[in-house]
């Protein structure tokens, strides 16, 4: 991928897409592989904000039982199937346990029935997945032995056993929306980052592009498309407000949705779902509170998720400390074992997502709680311009389909059948993932760890050969970073072929650098000399880099001492 943003503004496009979240490559993509000429741009990198900051769970739709949502639960299921197909080396099923209490709500025979029911909702969960290992077995009852075993610090007062069911994981979010861009960009879309839309361009009552700047440059452009896709998130309305002086006909609400990091494995191989202190009020068949989640990913622990309805600008959000301890009270107290403090946390991440109104006498629950297509030639008689604002990244695929033949019948043109379900993405060309691994492991040069290996094969699946011949020619581009698992060859590679523009991109989206905490002085000083090399940086540049990447691990970045700051992710 190259960032080229003369051909931007000298082409006009079928589609532009503003926003390079999950939903916005996936809408290029599908648009592209149908055949339409489509450019997509974003006001930071791609994927860098709710994105890149999500669960890492490829949701199947269980927890829509208690709602009833037998439409949400369809939906997730065949998502998490497309994702398990189409991206094996970035998405493997994950079982999470939920124990079982007393013979109320919480009980084996509630859980048993709810979990009957949905396998019987997901009957074709694993339509056409002929690796077995992607599979998504049925649920399962554990006896109280087999749940003490697995998690032995729970509360054991009724404890009666548990209820295990599967759901997916993702090796690295900020890969997979990578992937699905890359897929856009091979089937001949154009992209570029840190290109910020700041108005439309109007003719009459028809959009027909955007006024942008370049944030990097501070020069200004012009990009044309038939159809503009607004896809910004929480920054949508924004969007349009500034553009047209108009508003969406209901309100937004968003959740800021958080979770923080333990840099060990406190759990292994299996989550665990834990009852917190908060309530799900618009659940139809509510079991109390709902569950905290803790989650193994890759040597580290995951703790989520915690939703707090944020009302203020989307560019202003965060966590504190005391929103940490709060948190990890709750954690605390639902499994005492784990003891944890706040300098066990190794980072924290959050963004926004749309969220359903839960107003007492609200008639329509559901609203905020589906991704929502709007055309506004019908909202506000405006052509040329759709806003899609999504709920899950797990069905961003399907969102997208859908907006991409709304795109058709505006632009009065029939619409192929999209492949997006069937096509697998940018490395994703694998049969069965575990013997591909295992084969390509072995494949690597002689003094690569298996864990280095596995990562890179992870993360890059099919085209992990790509980023090893920068070390073909440079031997020196197969050493790690610091004590991570990652080498310099992906940072170059990030650099080259992936349109990484500032430190922070390689840091928290090309690579595994900071996924899962701060990775050290030496690796931050190392990748930004490599980066500097190609992009030519200078010293001052270099130093900003840095600080600015610091930026995103408060506890590194400021004494022990000095409260964690408040800082988006």
């Amino acid at each position: 991928m190259k960032r080229d943003l003369t051909t931007l503004t000298r082409k006009s496009y079928d589609l532009l897409v503003i926003g390079g979240g999950i939903f916005g490559v996936c809408v290029a993509w599908d648009a592209a592989l149908r055949g339409l000429s489509v450019a997509l741009v974003d006001k930071g990198d791609f994927g860098h904000a709710t994105s890149a900051n999500c669960f890492k769970i490829v949701h199947g739709g269980i927890r829509y039982l208690q709602h009833a949502d037998i439409y949400r639960i369809r939906e997730s299921s065949r998502e998490r199937n497309t994702l398990l197909r189409i991206a094996p080396h970035l998405v493997n099923p994950l079982p999470i346990v939920i124990p079982t209490y007393g013979h109320g709500l919480k009980s084996k025979e509630i859980l048993r029935t709810g979990c009957l029911l949905y396998d019987m909702i997901t009957f074709d969960r694993n339509r056409a997945l002929e690796d077995t290992q992607q599979q998504i077995p049925p649920c399962r009852l554990l006896s109280r032995e087999e749940c003490l075993s697995m998690f032995p610090g729970l509360n054991r007062v009724g404890l009666t056993g548990a209820v295990m069911f599967y759901d997916g994981q993702m090796h690295s979010p900020s890969r997979l929306a990578l992937s699905f861009l890359k897929s856009a960009v091979s089937a001949g879309a154009d992209a570029a980052n840190y290109v910020e839309a700041t108005g439309f361009l109007k003719r009459a009552d028809r959009i027909y592009g955007v006024k942008a700047t370049d944030r990097l440059t501070g020069n200004t452009l012009e990009v044309q498309g038939k159809m503009v896709l607004n896809t910004t998130g929480p920054w949508a309305e924004r969007l349009l407000k500034v553009g047209t002086g108009l508003s969406l006909s209901r309100p937004l609400f968003f959740s800021r949705d958080a979770f923080f990091a333990v840099a060990r494995p406190l759990v292994e191989k299996c989550g665990l779902a834990l009852q917190g202190a908060s309530r799900d009020p618009d659940a139809l068949f509510s079991r109390g509170s709902r569950h905290l989640f803790v989650i193994p990913w890759r040597g580290h622990t995951l703790f989520g998720v915690w939703h707090v309805v944020h009302k203020g600008s989307p560019d202003a959000f965060g966590v504190t400390e005391n929103n940490l301890r709060d948190f990890l009270a709750e954690i605390n107290d639902a499994y005492p074992e784990f003891g944890l403090t706040l300098k066990d946390v190794s980072s924290w991440h959050a963004g926004l997502v749309l969220f359903g109104e839960n107003k007492p006498g609200a008639t329509d629950l559901s609203y905020g709680k589906r991704s929502i297509i709007i055309d506004h030639a019908t909202e506000h008689d405006l052509e040329g311009l759709i806003t899609v604002i999504g709920v899950r990244y797990t069905t961003a695929r399907g969102v997208a389909e859908d907006a991409v033949d709304l795109v058709f019948r505006k632009l009065g043109k029939n619409a192929p059948r999209s492949m997006t379900a069937e096509t697998p993405i940018w490395g994703g060309r694998i049969e069965r993932f575990s013997e591909f691994l295992r084969q390509s492991v072995t494949q690597f040069p002689s003094g690569f760890g298996h864990a280095i290996a596995s990562n890179m094969v992870h993360n890059y699946g099919s085209e992990w050969k790509g980023v090893m011949k920068y070390a073909d020619g440079d031997p020196g581009l197969a050493e790690t970073l610091g004590g991570t698992s990652v080498i310099k060859a992906e940072v170059v590679h990030a650099v080259r072929e992936e349109m990484a523009q500032k430190l922070e991109d390689v840091l928290l989206r090309r690579t595994d650098l900071g996924s899962g905490g701060y990775p050290g002085e030496a690796a931050l000083r190392t990748s930004a000399d490599l980066m500097a090399a190609k992009l030519g940086w200078d010293k001052a540049h270099i130093e900003r880099e840095i600080a600015d990447v610091k930026k995103f691990f408060p506890l590194h970045a400021c004494s022990k001492n000095e409260h964690l700051q408040n800082v988006k992710k």
